[in-house]
């Protein structure tokens, strides 16, 4: 089967990482996949991709296009020739500009299009109000749109109606991550724990509630630290509001990691405070790793990927006296950490392991008219 595949770049980010996953698993079992990012900055693709994912930039095709409408136009065209050039029998879009941008551009071509959200459309601030417009607009022209929680579905249907066929795909696991170790939750150095929490530096995340409560409980687990891995405008905040609770040995902000997995498995838990998600892969992640986790049921993911608290401890969302009795109990109980992590760890690597993830993205492909039984003839139908 041949996949265009749309994102907006190849940064280091998690739908990003998800789409390096998704492309290189297609690309080795067969298909032809492009992989095309629509930035018109250039960099090269932060997640390694196989040699059988051919990787494009769409401005290489713009020509010389000045002014935002002139370069607006000229992407939308670029895209078009693009596609008509490919005839793929399927094309995928991440993101919801990438998703607008791919609906307009391929307006009244007959190639199937499965438009996907990364984040919680009902609650994310990230689109603007011309944006959300253009999303309400255009979806309904999509083939299949997804989202990635349950959570999302009901609230996303009544903020744009008639979309054809709205389904939940979840982000799978990386094939590398499966095939780690979990950790052994053994305390580190000197018999320090490490409570840690990752994700850039911004109000959504919350960590300046996360700080309170571990000073709230800082003196009566006095083995334990926390540490906030990330980078962002908040650091400054923050490092002030850690050196004014007296908490500067035991709270640190190492700034961004280029190997999660490896600090995740330094660690004995992992704490998530968001005000909202998409679908956390840092917990999902964290979760594999076999860390006790505790989380925020906040929207969306967190309750789905945790079984309603099953496998991890499930807080309500923003309640940070929840969050501090939470710390308290799990930071204190080897053995309910022992327990979590086990739970969790078996739990999320067979629910999102990546051969299960991919058999629903193939029933999606049916979905959207392109499975590989039936889609062999549809690129000879294009525009």
């Amino acid at each position: 089967m041949k996949i265009v595949f749309l994102v907006s770049s190849m940064n280091a980010g998690g739908a990003e990482r998800v789409a390096a996953t998704l492309v290189n698993a297609w690309a080795r079992r067969g298909d032809e996949v492009t992989l095309v990012a629509t930035f018109t900055q250039k960099k090269p693709s932060f997640y390694p991709l196989t040699d059988g994912v051919d990787f494009v930039w769409l401005v290489d095709r713009m020509g010389t296009a000045r002014g935002r409408p002139l370069a607006a136009a000229a992407k939308l065209l670029a895209l078009r020739r693009l596609v008509r050039e490919a005839r793929p029998d399927l094309v995928i879009s991440f993101l919801t500009n990438v998703n607008v941008m791919a609906l307009l551009g391929l307006w009244g071509m007959k190639v199937p299009i499965i438009v996907c959200e990364r984040t919680n459309p009902a609650v994310s601030a990230s689109s603007g109000a011309v944006l959300r417009a253009l999303r309400r607009w255009t979806y309904p022209r999509a083939n299949v749109v997804t989202v990635q929680a349950q959570a999302s579905v009901a609230a996303f249907k009544s903020m744009v109606p008639g979309i054809r066929c709205l389904q939940v795909i979840a982000n799978p696991l990386p094939p590398a991550l499966l095939d780690a170790p979990t950790t052994t939750g053994s305390p580190g150095r000197e018999g320090r724990r490490k409570l840690v929490a990752m994700g850039r530096l911004v109000p959504d995340k919350q960590f300046n509630i996360l700080v309170r409560a571990f000073a709230g409980v800082a003196a009566r687990h006095a083995d334990w630290d926390l540490v906030i891995w990330g980078e962002g405008p908040l650091r400054a905040q923050l490092e002030e509001q850690v050196a004014q609770a007296g908490l500067a040995a035991r709270v640190t902000l190492p700034g961004r990691t280029e190997n999660p997995w490896d600090e995740l498995s330094r660690a004995q838990a992992f704490v998530l405070t968001s005000a909202v998600e998409g679908f956390p892969n840092v917990l999902l992640e964290a979760m594999a790793l076999g860390l006790a986790c505790i989380t925020f049921d906040c929207p969306s993911g967190p309750r789905e990927i945790t079984r309603d608290g099953t496998d991890a401890l499930l807080v309500p969302a923003g309640d940070e006296g929840a969050l501090l009795e939470g710390l308290d109990r799990l930071l204190g109980d080897a053995a309910l950490r022992a327990v979590l992590a086990r739970s969790a760890a078996e739990s999320v690597r067979r629910r999102y392991a990546l051969p299960v993830v991919l058999e629903a993205w193939d029933a999606l492909m049916v979905m959207a008219g392109a499975s590989p039984a039936a889609c062999k003839d549809v690129g000879a139908h294009h525009d």
